[in-house]
């Protein structure tokens, strides 16, 4: 025992065990290139094949990809707009129209600042559920700007639902407001989202 006590005062005393080198935390700051002045989120509801990855992909990247792949759960884009002078930064989010994901719908109307229901103006079935999208909409995020959009301009050969009829629906859900455009040709995209930008913020 006395051994050990003595190697052990001599460790001590040599200063034989190494201390911990204190390191020092650095503080990492993000700053964002931008600054906006309201940041939006929206969400697209529409059927399987009716274009909305197409939409997100002509609207941020300006690509047009016509076997685009279905959305398997939920995608995510930004758009940076600038309306009336004020920077926008738009969160898009694609719910997949696929029956099976349709309990996500609730999830994430909740907080939404706009939804933009889609269909095809080749596809009259497209539309069958309207009843269902707006009634969640209304109960999860309340009074909210809902715009009814038909896509697909570009083949009017192929037209199933007029023109006329997609207003007379937009005014019997009494919707926000109705379009047509073309993911393809992107006639009436950005038209369509800055118009649904200044919508939202006419409500603040």
């Amino acid at each position: 025992m006395k051994i050990i006590s003595k190697f052990l005062r001599i460790w001590q005393k040599k200063g034989f065990r190494k201390e911990k080198k204190s390191i020092k935390k650095r503080k990492i700051i993000f700053k964002p290139p931008y600054n906006y002045d309201y940041t939006f989120k929206i969400v697209l509801l529409g059927d399987p094949e009716v274009g909305k990855a197409n939409i997100t992909q002509k609207l941020c990247y300006n690509l047009f990809n016509p076997s685009e792949r279905l959305v398997i759960g939920v995608d995510f884009h930004v758009k940076k707009v600038e309306v009336k002078g004020k920077k926008i930064n738009m969160q898009i989010w694609d719910i997949a129209g696929e029956q099976r994901f349709s309990f996500l719908i609730p999830t994430y109307c909740l907080g939404a600042s706009a939804v933009m229901i889609i269909y095809d103006i080749t596809n009259s079935k497209t539309v069958d559920k309207m009843d269902n999208w707006v009634e969640i909409i209304r109960e999860k995020a309340g009074k909210i700007p809902i715009i009814l959009i038909g896509n697909k301009l570009d083949l009017e050969k192929s037209r199933e639902i007029s023109r006329e009829h997609g207003i007379k629906i937009a005014q019997e859900y009494n919707l926000s407001g109705f379009k047509e455009i073309s993911t393809k040709t992107g006639v009436n995209l950005e038209k369509t989202f800055e118009g649904l930008s200044e919508l939202i913020m006419n409500r603040y």
